[in-house]
């Protein structure tokens, strides 16, 4: 009983647990048959496919935007673009049949910079995929320390002055310390519903608490 129990709250398992279900998820909105359909992949890299064991369908053609296009070369179907989520001038409203985005858009900015990113996925995507933590976990999953969300920035400021914190190195400059604490800002349920009004949201959850949210559209057929 307790070895169940103990795998059950497991953070690792745990984890691999909701990326598979969220996997199988974004997979139900890729159709079983088509002639051609375009993905938008923001933030994303052709290794992080390969390590979540995805195969797409031979007619999918899988676009990669980040700041930097990713060097090298790519897996068959894949093409990788430099560009910015929240401006994509270069894409025509409705380039791609789903726009897929993972822990990326609490990462662009102030909420008007999520709010142009929202903006700019609607519009070049038929369907949607933007999965994001959820702010009111209790361990931030960037710095890894309870309750991090809530405390005041200048002694979020001095905490990461002061030692490493999670997946972030101890930065000793105070303008840079304060940029990285700003640079990350977690979404409630209400502001995702706002910023993806024709969504449908999934919860994410460990045990009895959310942990990340995704919201979702479908593509229409044409």
């Amino acid at each position: 009983m307790f070895r169940r129990w103990a795998n059950v709250w497991n953070p690792a398992s745990a984890a691999a647990r909701a990326r598979a279900r969220r996997v199988e998820l974004f997979l139900r909105l890729i159709p079983a048959k088509a002639e051609r359909f375009r993905v938008l992949d923001i933030g994303g890299t052709s290794w992080s496919w390969q390590h979540l064991g995805v195969t797409f369908p031979p007619f999918c053609e899988v676009t990669l935007l980040n700041l930097a296009a990713e060097a090298g070369p790519l897996p068959p179907g894949f093409h990788s673009v430099a560009g910015d989520a929240r401006r994509m001038p270069e894409f025509a409203d409705e380039s791609f049949d789903l726009v897929f985005s993972n822990s990326v858009i609490e990462h662009v900015g102030t909420l008007y910079d999520q709010w142009a990113m929202a903006h700019e996925v609607r519009r070049v995507g038929r369907g949607y995929f933007v999965q994001t933590p959820y702010r009111h976990f209790p361990i931030e999953p960037h710095f890894l320390f309870p309750g991090w969300q809530y405390l005041p920035v200048w002694f979020r400021r001095r905490l990461l002055q002061w030692r490493d914190l999670g997946w972030m190195r101890r930065e000793t400059d105070p303008l840079r310390a304060q940029a990285e604490v700003e640079q990350v800002r977690l979404l409630d349920v209400r502001e995702i519903k706002l910023l993806f009004p024709d969504g449908d949201l999934w919860r994410e959850w460990f045990g009895p608490l959310v942990k990340s949210l995704v919201i979702y559209k479908r593509p229409e057929r044409e």
